[in-house]
């Protein structure tokens, strides 16, 4: 296995030269393979962290007006990243997700350069939009904003590639060789932002012109926009990194959470990956503690270029980010398929390399992903309005303070040809607390769900919901 693992690590290495990857980018996978190597799994334990207890709200940097007056001074200093790289094939999808229709006409990409666009023309500043793509993607994000080039006035690339990882075997630590090629690499985390903001020139072009913060953060999260509050209160602190974070609830179990390394004192985030588990397999309940782990990564980050780039330079071209050791089956529609480890890094996770770095604690309208139909439904629903901005926000009427909580039977409505097969009319959800649908149930009228809402068939028969049901209550319907 020693001589495998040798041979694993250089062949691995050579696979990526071979595939014109950057000097920096196979430098730093060669360090995370070693310490796959030397048997460290990335995971962080209970005795190695505290929690954190209270950050600044963004509610109270809009009262102090200071943050905000010095963010519209420094507008011209900002570019908006997005990390635009999914196919969202949970989806059923086989173009970028970003291109995806959200509200009314419009898709994903269209609202964030409509909301730029806008911004700009209320405060003067065309601020650029870049967008961080996958080989899956880049083709369809170029050709979506080709129709705002006026963002562009200074000649900046629409997007830049991140980079691929070769998938390695978990038994023989060789590189993964099947068939068909593709199956062998995989997408090496947004923590490659930095790796490919420096390997393309992007980072040190953007200082040279006059730019030196970026926003970034996921293309389908719409209520991530600039605000000019947070922008000042980053500069003013003269961190080189912050991180947006919101409330977890028992909904957010699961996903990653900010902690404090007691041998440093720095914030860190750890990810469900990297945490323990019990004997029998499960994460750790101290974990999923929302109480006593409050917070958790929005993945809406703002950077300090200069910061970067220095960071970079002092660790051979790359930022050192933390090992994120993924297993998983070589073939991921084949869970029969042959075991893989897949490096990975997440950007959340330079919170820690950066000497210095803070979070804030923002309101969860600022966290609205979409990552499966459950979300599209809400997002298309009246539960969200879009303003004449092109901002979202929960819409005004809605009286309760959580968002609607779907969950749609997935042998239906998993894909996205089924969901819009069924869903021929999106139901209000201005009221709704809950909406479970089981069942091949066609919504075929404008339905008004209020309350916590259960809908279902007595059998597996398509059914209709009745053209003269327009209203459903609290309680649970069968059709």
């Amino acid at each position: 296995m020693l001589v495998h693992s040798h041979n694993g690590l250089a062949k691995a290495s050579q696979k990526m030269r071979d595939d014109g990857l950057p000097a920096p980018v196979v430098t730093n996978f060669e360090r995370l393979f070693k310490s796959v190597l030397e048997g460290q799994t990335g995971v962080i334990t209970e005795t190695e962290i505290s929690p954190v207890q209270e950050l600044d709200t963004l509610e109270k940097l809009h009262a102090l007006g200071e943050p905000a007056r010095e963010g519209m001074k420094i507008l011209d200093k900002l570019v908006v990243v997005r990390l635009n790289g999914g196919l969202g094939t949970t989806m059923g999808l086989e173009r970028a997700k970003s291109l995806l229709t959200v509200k009314g006409e419009y898709s994903f990409n269209d609202i964030l350069a409509l909301q730029l666009r806008e911004l700009g023309k209320l405060t003067g500043v065309s601020i650029p939009l870049i967008h961080m793509t996958s080989f899956s993607t880049d083709a369809d994000v170029r050709e979506a904003m080709r129709s705002y080039s006026d963002l562009n006035s200074l000649n900046l690339p629409t997007s830049f590639l991140q980079h691929r990882h070769p998938k390695i075997y978990a038994d023989t630590f060789l590189p993964a060789s099947e068939g068909q090629e593709d199956l062998n690499w995989n997408p090496p985390g947004h923590g490659d932002i930095y790796a490919a903001l420096l390997a393309t020139g992007l980072a040190e072009h953007l200082l040279s012109i006059g730019k030196r913060y970026l926003f970034v953060a996921n293309a389908d999260n719409l209520g991530a926009t600039v605000d000019p509050a947070i922008l000042g209160y980053f500069a003013i602190s003269g961190a080189p990194f912050l991180m947006e974070t919101a409330a977890r609830t028992k909904a957010d179990a699961k996903g990653g959470h900010l902690a404090i390394r007691k041998s440093t004192g720095r914030l860190l985030l750890r990810e469900s990956s990297q945490a323990p588990t019990t004997p029998a397999g499960e994460i750790i309940p101290e974990f999923q503690d929302v109480d006593l782990y409050k917070h958790f990564n929005t993945n809406n980050i703002w950077l300090d270029l200069e910061a970067v780039v220095q960071v970079a330079r002092d660790h051979d071209g790359a930022v050192p980010l933390p090992l994120i050791s993924n297993r998983k089956t070589v073939n991921p529609r084949d869970k029969t398929s042959r075991k893989v480890i897949q490096i990975e890094t997440a950007m959340g996770a330079a919170i820690e390399v950066f000497e210095g770095s803070i979070a804030i604690q923002v309101p969860r309208t600022r966290f609205a992903p979409v990552k499966s139909n459950n979300d599209l439904l809400v997002v298309r629903s009246d539960a969200y309005i879009l303003n004449d901005d092109y901002t979202m926000t929960v819409n005004p009427a809605r009286k309760i303070p959580a968002l609607p909580l779907v969950s749609l039977d997935s042998n239906f409505y998993g894909l996205l040809k089924d969901f819009e097969a069924r869903m021929k009319v999106i139901p209000s959800l201005v009221d709704a607390e809950t909406l479970s649908v089981k069942g091949d149930i066609t919504f075929s009228h404008l339905v008004k769900v209020a309350g916590r809402v259960s809908v279902s068939t007595e059998d597996a028969r398509a059914k209709a919901i009745s053209s003269d049901i327009r209203n459903l209550e609290s309680g649970e319907h069968i059709f």
